[in-house]
């Protein structure tokens, strides 16, 4: 789950993370009232999206005063914001953060997620902030320093000491980032979080390091520890499929192509995306349904893909373990039925049940393509959609 800056920065605060002041506005004049409270000097004007990038599409503006503020807050709100990471359709602007401004010296960067491969939590920090971390990666891996936390101990202040120096910070610098480092873990491993990112970190002219700005996600698997956190989900920046996926309990992740995909298992459910991209296909979905989907989440993964108004064919992959081929192949049929499916179907069943649902599907009078596997499925999907 993500959520906004502002979200981010009242959990961070609770930890002891030095971050600005600011208020959260709906309106121009809630901004100009904030900007006031700030002091009536300058401020920044930030979007609340789900997407980094702001600055570069315009969703973060410097404001003179309690006046501009509300001007910059009429023009932001109810906008159409396109970041890199909105994708070309953009998100509606909402509602704007008002920050007090400072003066900086330095933009950091500093992030912590999991390492999977080395199962501890890898906390890294650049000097390269304000910009794409991704593309630093890609560019100047050098330019990014890690260090591996051992669950036992935690961040320990040397390893924050160590990357504070890697990053050239002097004199106090240097132990206001070990308590915002420390600060920041602590933050990261009690909300259960599967992201904390602080892009950029910055260093003022006083020397204090802030969190400009703050980016946290969570594992959804843990949200029932956090109901605060929980509580602070914002449906209006989240895809309406993915959301009604989430109430089926189906794991469904929206792409941009053009051939929906519904498969058993994650591992099946990505494979079955490489071989459409291998056949010369673009996925339009990763949805994973379960083993344990009975018929009424089945009909509704299938109208949950149909909704999705790229689409121009359908591709179902199920191998039937606990998840029985007949199963699948009565919520095939209902879906379709219900929702009165135009577009080509290809569906490939083996395992449970297999013949029992392939009768089904056969009988079922819809204009349904079987596959003998994975490969065959995939290249009929591709050119189902192509012709469509």
């Amino acid at each position: 789950m993500k959520i906004h800056e502002y979200q981010a920065k009242d959990i961070l605060r609770k930890f002891g993370v030095a971050v600005p002041r600011g208020y959260l506005a709906a309106t121009p004049l809630e901004a100009e009232g904030a900007a006031r409270q700030l002091g009536g000097g300058i401020c920044a004007i930030k979007a609340q999206i789900h997407a980094g990038g702001r600055g570069k599409g315009g969703g973060v503006k410097l404001a003179h005063s309690p006046d501009e503020a509300r001007q910059q807050a009429a023009a932001m709100i109810g906008m159409v914001l396109k970041t890199p990471q909105t994708g070309p359709e953009g998100q509606v602007v909402r509602k704007v953060y008002v920050e007090e401004g400072c003066r900086i010296a330095r933009e950091l960067y500093l992030g912590m997620t999991l390492d999977r491969e080395a199962g501890r939590i890898a906390v890294m920090a650049s000097t390269e902030g304000g910009v794409d971390i991704e593309q630093v990666a890609h560019d100047a891996p050098e330019k990014i320093l890690r260090e591996s936390i051992d669950p036992l101990t935690g961040l320990l202040p040397f390893q924050a000491r160590r990357l504070a120096f890697g990053l050239g910070l002097q004199g106090d610098s240097v132990g206001a980032f070990v308590r915002f480092a420390i600060g920041l873990h602590g933050a990261y491993v009690a909300t259960d979080a599967s992201l904390a990112e602080i892009n950029p970190l910055v260093v003022t002219a006083q020397g204090d390091v802030l969190a400009l700005d703050a980016k946290m996600n969570f594992d959804d698997n843990a949200l029932y520890r956090h109901p605060d956190i929980a509580a602070m989900r914002d449906p209006d920046e989240e895809d309406p499929k993915e959301t009604a996926a989430k109430e089926y309990d189906l794991s469904y992740i929206a792409l941009e192509g053009d051939i929906a995909c519904m498969v058993n298992g994650a591992g099946l459910a990505m494979a079955t995306m490489d071989s459409i991209q291998l056949s010369g296909g673009r996925p339009a979905n990763f949805l994973d349904v379960g083993g344990g989907a009975d018929e009424a989440k089945v009909t509704a993964a299938f109208k949950i893909l149909l909704s999705d108004p790229h689409v121009r064919a359908v591709l179902v992959n199920i191998f039937g373990g606990i998840m029985k081929c007949d199963v699948i192949a009565n919520g095939i049929v209902t879906a379709a039925r219900q929702v009165g499916l135009s577009i080509p179907l290809v569906v490939r069943l083996e395992g449970t049940n297999v013949a029992l649902g392939k009768q089904i599907l056969a009988q079922s009078g819809l204009a349904i393509t079987p596959a003998d596997d994975l490969g065959d499925a995939a290249r009929r999907a591709v050119a189902a959609a192509q012709a469509a």
